[in-house]
């Protein structure tokens, strides 16, 4: 330790001296009580040097022991007590409500940002340079400032700038910039950054990862990567426009009750409640068959509620692994998805060809692993995706296969030949036959235990596997084309070659509604999902389209609850009931697509681009695809209109299926392709 420096001997002044016995001035700090002479000139009077008034603190110390000292030690006794005189029996104040809440002033906050150890070396420096007494007139406004309330302070603030000139103000600004920036994530609570970061969009979240590691934990976190993958994935985010392929809903919904408690707050540290198992148990279940592209995988351990500590662990880190993802993080998810998405939006993909049969492809079905083909050789084909080879061939039908519908234990077909047929597709066996049409089976759709079958006598028919009751709908006036069924409202579309598009009820079995519009044979009616949404454009086609029932047209803000089920007939009288979904979709020989509102029969949209008649169609909520004649594939934004063709096959597109990450193409010319991206 160096020699010259020496302290006090009195314990209660154990302040530290420079080496020349004067003591070194402190920033904040009371000046030591010496004798000196005036050097400043006393609040209200006028300085003989400066032309206006002026502000000013006298330099006097006994002066300032009387004026100063008291003040500083009613408001901070804390330090100025001992040299204020303060009964030790007086009460103590609270805390200095000044810095109770600010963040410069609270050591406990990750965020507290103190003045940087440079800047107060020349601070202390330049101090140094200045005379003893210009020393004690600095400190004495230091101190009256650091002792005065807030409002004080302000009126402090106040009286400065008004006598500041430009290169105080100018100083002022350049130092105040940096001052007022705070790690204002840091400082908040979690669930309030998690409730920040969940108004970003995806490219601002990731620069605000880059900011620090605790942003990059926040800004990670599954609570905001829930939310994002929420507004995105198999819809259009009403913020930017983006929508992102489909992501597996049930596991999207258990996981969804966890994530909106550690949002809140609860279950994020001591403090806070424990985070309790939402009604579908505290793991998330596992459901290979309904996830359609990327899984999330578990990546690490069952979490338990309760946790007990094992020897040579620490707390903290068992706490961690509490919330530690049991899949893989959601921003990985999400990431996976924004690629596909921009592989759509880009047409980046890779192409995969199976053929085998020996007359046109007229009908396909695939999922994950399995592919199902059925052509005009009367056969129906089983592939394996992965390597594009033949698995098995299913025989028994006596003419062309017009139509297929597969899940996990059964595929049902309909052929020319006037029969259906159900198949078990993992052996090939045939469990059972069905005849009731006159005429060729050209279209068939089951959900749960009803089945629809469409045919060229005309008519719809509906079958139900459970009472193994049967009813034919009429109405039509040429072949019907294509079925549709919608279990939840108990309802049917049908598409035919008389032109036009019919929803029945399977209640009443009468029609509720006939659309109107096409110019050409209707080859395809699909339902689209009920979180698809469509802003209305106003346009010239939708007047020229119509609907049998005489309803007044209605605008999409417009149609209530209950004008909804009035315009579904009395079938529908009682709320109860479920509607249908809200749009269709239908195609033509016309060369046009067409999405129609079922409550009220209007043609909203007409999708115009292809040369030839429109065979094929599929859609989800982010896109509409669709095959012609013309031998090409085209690609819709439902709101925007077309966006991509694909081509490669030597026939008309006869067939298509669609995926989140993959598009599958029938033609005449016997080939089928699948685009994945």
């Amino acid at each position: 330790m160096d020699s010259n420096i020496h302290y006090d001997e009195s314990p209660a002044k154990r302040r530290k001296l420079s080496p020349n016995g004067h003591d070194r001035p402190s920033l904040f700090a009371f000046p030591p009580q010496e004798e000196h002479d005036d050097v400043g000139v006393v609040v209200g009077e006028k300085p003989k040097n400066n032309g206006g008034p002026n502000i000013s603190i006298s330099a006097n110390p006994r002066l300032a022991g009387q004026t100063v000292a008291p003040f500083l030690a009613k408001h901070i006794p804390k330090q100025y007590a001992p040299l204020g005189g303060l009964s030790i029996s007086a009460k103590p104040s609270n805390a200095d409500p000044n810095t109770k809440y600010c963040y410069r002033h609270r050591p406990d906050l990750k965020c507290r940002r103190q003045a940087d150890e440079p800047s107060m070396d020349q601070l202390q420096h330049e101090l140094e340079d200045l005379s003893q007494s210009d020393q004690q007139a600095i400190t004495h406004v230091w101190s009256l400032f650091s002792a005065a309330p807030g409002k004080h302070r302000n009126l402090m603030l106040q009286g400065i700038l008004t006598q500041c000139c430009f290169p105080q103000l100018s100083y002022l600004a350049g130092n105040i910039r940096e001052l007022v920036r705070i790690d204002f994530l840091t400082a908040l609570p979690p669930e309030i950054s998690f409730k920040v970061l969940c108004y970003l969009d995806t490219t601002s979240l990731c620069k605000a990862a880059q900011v620090s590691q605790r942003w990059r934990t926040l800004a990670d976190d599954d609570v905001v990567w829930h939310k994002m993958c929420e507004q995105h994935i198999n819809q259009k985010c009403t913020k930017c426009g983006w929508g992102l392929p489909l992501l597996e809903r049930k596991r999207l919904r258990a996981s969804k009750r966890q994530l909106q408690l550690r949002a809140t707050g609860r279950g994020l540290n001591e403090w806070s409640p424990d985070i309790t198992p939402g009604p579908e148990g505290s793991s998330f279940p596992e459901d290979p068959a309904a996830t359609v592209g990327v899984e999330r995988q578990a990546t690490s351990t069952k979490a338990q509620t309760h946790h007990d500590p094992q020897p040579g662990t620490c707390d903290g880190l068992e706490e961690e692994s509490y919330f530690r993802p049991r899949y893989r993080p959601w921003k990985d998810v999400y990431k996976d998805r924004f690629k596909v998405g921009i592989n759509w939006k880009h047409g980046r993909y890779s192409t995969k060809l199976f053929r085998g049969h020996s007359n046109g492809v007229m009908c396909l079905q695939f999922d994950d692993s399995i592919l199902a083909t059925g052509s005009y050789d009367s056969t129906i084909k089983i592939w394996d995706i992965e390597t594009c080879e033949e698995i098995r061939t299913l025989k028994g039908h006596e003419s062309g296969i017009r139509c297929l519908q597969f899940d996990d234990t059964k595929l049902i077909s309909g052929s020319i030949d006037r029969r259906l047929k159900i198949w078990n597709w993992r052996t090939g066996q045939c469990l059972s036959t069905y005849t009731g049409h006159s005429g060729g089976v050209i279209g068939l759709h089951f959900d749960s235990a009803l089945l629809a079958s469409a045919s060229t006598d005309k008519t719809v028919k509906i079958w139900n596997f459970e009472d193994k009751s049967t009813f034919i709908l009429r109405g039509h006036e040429d072949w019907v084309n294509a079925v549709r069924l919608d279990s939840p409202s108990r309802t049917v579309v049908s598409a035919s070659d008389d032109g036009t598009a019919k929803m029945w009820d399977l209640d009443t079995k009468q029609c509720i509604r006939t659309f109107e519009g096409h110019v050409g044979q209707v080859q395809q009616v699909l339902l689209m999902p009920s979180e698809f949404e469509f802003e209305e454009v106003d346009d010239d086609d939708g007047a020229s389209s119509t609907a049998s029932a005489q309803l007044q047209p209605m605008e999409k803000q417009e149609t209530t609850d209950p004008l909804r089920h009035e315009c579904f007939g009395a079938g529908f009288d009682s709320n109860d009931r479920q509607l249908p979904p809200r749009y269709m979709l239908t195609s033509a020989l016309d060369s046009t697509i067409r999405l129609w509102e079922t409550a009220t029969g209007r043609c909203l949209h007409t999708y115009f681009g292809h040369l030839e008649g429109v065979w094929a169609l599929a859609a989800d909520t982010l896109r509409i695809v669709s095959g012609a004649e013309d031998r090409m594939v085209k690609v819709w934004d439902p709101k925007k209109g077309y966006e991509r063709t694909f081509t490669g096959h030597a026939g008309p597109i006869t067939c298509i299926g669609l995926s989140d990450s993959k598009l599958c193409t029938g033609s005449e010319d016997c080939e089928v392709r699948m685009y994945s991206f």
